[in-house]
């Protein structure tokens, strides 16, 4: 389907060998992962999916400051499969991308890892097929030094159905799928936006998705292409929330991951304000707010602070432009616990560049003029097939760069659909929305607007090898919308 195995050879079997090689005597035993089957309760009814679990079966990793990734990874799945370190920049033969950086992982296997990992929000996620869609996923959080000592918790959202992912996406791609029957939201052209115009401080969100500038027609924008049966937090739903208690007059930091494989939420506080003070683990000046857009793939630093009174909070994950919701629930030990609707009366925002607009990096890219500007241009063609450049993953042309470059790339583009644009190895600034010049975020994963939608983003070249570039739509990187940032000699 996506053309990997025409990258495995005898030199992948080499990078094989080397990642179940011998560690250096003394060393501390690694951290165990497993990649296993589990069965979870959804919508009253149990459902067979996939998991991470490290040791004690707890999903995902969670290292201290300053520790290694030192990791074994073992298939006890029962099927080849491969994980990705989602936000991490490791060397390229511990990336975890079939083809490109290892084979994949046969059932019963192991992998050793052993890396200086980025500090901050992460997750992880399995990079072959469709795996993704049954919650082969986990957390990966990765302690920051002298944080400020408060309450932690950590949220994985994901979108759920009971049919095979194989079938939904067959059905994407007979041209009988929900894409263009749903997302009935004009949206407006960001590349002729004056941004500068805007009070971003005070619009909501959602202002950034509707309309044209010149109050004309917009070009329709399909916000779903899949239809779920459930949306989950930490693999519940608002039938059974996750209640999680909370001392009065305190703060709670909100480590928020969007893991859906199609779906982007608007994360709403409710009666809580939150500051937002980091995103894609890596920290930002704080911003205000109770509503904040998540596209797939993306991570969210909130600080909430708890009233002094008792009582109980929800905070809500709604798939944008629908009235369906997912979340948690925060309470004293003494706070009432109402029960709460999936559904919600009204329809959540659209995710769009209102929050981008707004962030800024604490620790920002030294200034540098780039070396090199690259384009790309997101694209669909009939039934179900999504491009870069006007090409498949297939049919790629790699994007050039070499060693010790400032690099601009623009992201454009002319599909009728938001793309979550997700880097692999490397972290970039976003220094350009519209035609505007920003000093924004450090991320490694960006929305691009639908219909003409224009992004910038700047990286160094530090990390040799050759890494993903795709759309963390899952559905539409399946559908061919992947290519490479390759390193040259």
């Amino acid at each position: 389907m996506l053309g990997r195995r025409a990258f495995l050879g005898t030199g992948l079997a080499a990078l094989g060998a080397l990642q179940t090689g011998l560690r250096p005597a003394g060393a501390a035993a690694p951290a165990t992962l497993t990649i296993q089957r589990r069965v979870i309760e959804v919508n009253k009814q149990p459902a067979s999916v996939y998991g991470l679990v490290r040791a004690g079966g707890k999903p995902g990793l969670e290292l201290a400051a300053g520790e290694r990734f030192r990791v074994t990874l073992r298939n006890e799945a029962g099927l080849p499969t491969l994980i990705h370190w989602h936000g991490q920049t490791p060397p390229l033969a511990q990336d975890g991308v079939p083809g490109l950086s290892q084979p994949l992982l046969p059932p019963g296997q192991r992998y050793d890892y052993d890396y200086a990992p980025r500090t901050g929000t992460h997750w992880m996620h399995a990079h072959e097929g469709l795996h993704e869609q049954l919650l082969m996923a986990g957390p990966l959080i990765v302690h920051e030094d002298a944080a400020p000592a408060m309450q932690e918790v950590v949220v994985m959202l994901h979108d759920f159905t009971f049919s095979d992912a194989a079938e939904v996406f067959a059905k994407l791609g007979s041209g009988h799928g929900s894409h263009g029957a749903h997302g009935g939201h004009a949206g407006m052209d960001h590349a002729k936006m004056d941004h500068s115009k805007m009070d971003h401080a005070k619009m909501g969100h959602a202002a950034m998705g509707h309309g044209t500038p010149s109050g004309g027609a917009a070009p329709m924008v399909h916000l779903h292409d899949v239809e779920y049966d459930a949306f989950l937090a930490n693999d519940r739903t608002l039938d059974d929330p996750e209640v999680v208690r909370v001392e009065r007059g305190a703060k709670v930091r909100l480590r928020l991951i969007n893991a859906a494989t199609a779906t982007a939420f608007i994360i709403d506080t409710g009666a809580l304000p939150a500051r937002a003070i980091a995103v894609d683990g890596n920290p930002v000046e704080p911003v205000a707010g109770q509503r904040f857009p998540m596209a797939m793939g993306q991570r969210l630093d909130l600080v909430l602070a708890i009233p002094r009174d008792h009582g109980a909070w929800p905070v809500f994950a709604r798939r944008e432009g629908e009235t369906a919701r997912t979340g948690i629930v925060l309470a004293t030990a003494r706070g009432r616990i109402a029960r709460i609707a999936s559904t919600g009366r009204q329809k959540a925002p659209v995710a769009d560049l209102g929050l981008e607009q707004r962030l800024r990096a604490r620790q920002p890219l030294p200034r540098r003029r780039p070396d090199r500007t690259l384009r790309v241009v997101l694209g669909e063609k009939p039934p179900y097939i999504w491009t870069l450049n006007d090409a498949t993953f297939d049919q790629r042309r790699p994007l050039a760069v070499r060693r010790d470059e400032r690099v601009h790339l623009t992201f454009e583009n002319a599909s009728s659909m938001m793309h979550p644009m997700h880097l692999h190895g490397h972290h970039f600034q976003v220094v350009e929305l519209g035609r505007q010049r920003i000093q924004g975020a450090m991320r490694d994963t960006v929305i691009v607007p639908a219909n003409g939608g224009r992004v910038t983003v700047a990286f160094d070249t530090d990390n040799v090898g050759e890494w993903m570039l795709h759309c963390h739509n899952l559905y539409h990187m399946a559908a061919g919308m992947m290519t490479t940032v390759k390193y040259e000699a």
